[in-house]
């Protein structure tokens, strides 16, 4: 039988030392001991910088153009449909960079008419509008990652 106070001991020698296991054989007599782990995350700083604008560079507003505020933006897009992402992935505008977007604000779209691509576990999925109306704006970046159900594209209805 094993001493408790030599457990105890080696509890004491485990911590003291910073030891994760201590495995002792005695003839018959085996004792195994495990220091059970957190698990451990790191987290690396993330820069911010702004999104590119999806389809190239962002127009310039003149120094009169005051940006929307967001209840008006809000109320602008009242009424407009969405084009949801199907799932969780990387967003491109284009087929490839040299490519021009799929579509742009003013462009009609039809249910079948492809809108980008998301790119999840290296496969690129095709992505369709699913409505049918005029496409407003679209409202993720180019190269930007989003999520299941995010809003990609605001559509008018015709």
């Amino acid at each position: 039988m094993v001493d408790v106070e030599v457990i105890k001991r080696l509890i004491e020698l485990m911590v003291e030392n910073d030891l994760t296991q201590v495995s002792i054989h005695d003839g018959e007599e085996k004792i195994l001991l495990k220091k059970a782990q957190a698990p451990q995350f790191t987290t690396a700083p993330v820069p911010m910088v702004a999104p590119p604008h999806p389809f190239g560079s962002a127009p310039a507003l003149s120094p009169a153009a005051e940006p929307a505020t967001k209840a008006e933006e809000e109320d602008a897009d009242a009424g407009l449909l969405t084009v949801p992402s199907p799932m969780v992935g990387t967003f491109y505008a284009a087929p490839d960079p040299s490519s021009p977007p799929y579509v742009k604000a003013g462009h009609i779209v039809t249910p079948d008419t492809v809108v980008c691509i998301i790119e999840a576990m290296k496969v690129f999925n095709e992505i369709k509008a699913g409505v049918t109306g005029r496409i407003e704006r679209a409202v993720v970046a180019n190269e930007t990652a989003v999520e299941y159900g995010q809003t990609l594209f605001l559509v008018r209805a015709s």
